[in-house]
């Protein structure tokens, strides 16, 4: 008797719960708390993949992975998303930022580019960029997909007030992202 009260509460209790799922482009205002945005047509893969690109003497890879079902505390929903990690290096090949071997927290904003959103029938996605130290450079990304082994970058930073109380004397401000529009990366 007690199994099947137990099967029926569990039942019961997880129909409740039941997560609903949407289309990944469905609005963030428009869905309940804790649903799940998702890829259901694939239009994240085409984006996966290694790329450079050089601009201003400096050679940018981007390593870019999809993350399915990636909870966004700030939305408070579940969304399949690109992620983007990179490596930039200087005309000596001196790393100087590397995103790639870090180890991000759940709900961690610094240092984490995540997709948003596509416009499907311009084949871009966008992106918010946490920035780095600081925040420093905290922005919006768009990536437009050119040919199957092209992305078109355009990186659009924010501005920041910083003093010391938000940042520590000594650390290092510099935005190493590429700032600028029409920038071609090729896929690795």
């Amino acid at each position: 008797m007690k199994i099947i009260l137990f099967l029926t509460v569990f039942l019961f209790s997880s129909s409740c719960y039941s997560q609903q799922v949407y289309p990944l482009n469905t609005d963030f205002d428009e869905v309940p708390q804790n649903s799940y945005l998702k890829d259901s047509n694939n239009e994240l893969t085409p984006y996966i993949g290694t790329y450079k690109s050089s601009f201003q003497n400096r050679e940018i890879t981007i390593y870019i992975t999809k993350e399915v079902q990636k909870f966004f505390k700030a939305l408070r929903v579940y969304q399949d998303a690109l992620s983007i990690r990179y490596v930039v290096k200087n005309s000596a090949g001196a790393i100087l930022q590397d995103t790639q071997s870090m180890t991000f927290q759940p709900n961690q904003f610094e240092h984490t580019i995540y997709s948003h959103g596509t416009y499907p029938n311009q084949n871009i996605v966008w992106f918010n960029y946490g920035g780095t130290n600081c925040r420093v450079g905290w922005g919006a990304i768009e990536l437009k997909k050119i040919s199957t082994t092209q992305l078109s970058w355009e990186y659009r930073p924010n501005d920041i007030i910083l003093d010391s109380s938000k940042c520590p004397q000594g650390t290092d401000i510099n935005i190493y992202l590429p700032e600028t529009k029409g920038l071609i990366f090729t896929k690795q």
